[in-house]
């Protein structure tokens, strides 16, 4: 069984495939206390997988 490696946004908790896009997602919610859309969009469902 293959294990699917994902990266967190520790600020908000949603998950990412790409390490990058967590960093991403990181440093957006800092710099606004908000989430954006355009990367939100590319989250995991964790308990879905």
């Amino acid at each position: 069984m293959n294990k699917l490696k994902l990266y967190a946004c520790p600020e908000c908790g949603l998950y990412y495939k790409e390490k990058e896009l967590a960093k991403k997602c990181e440093a957006w919610c800092k710099e606004h206390n908000s989430c954006n859309l355009e990367i939100t969009k590319y989250s995991i469902n964790k308990k879905a997988l």
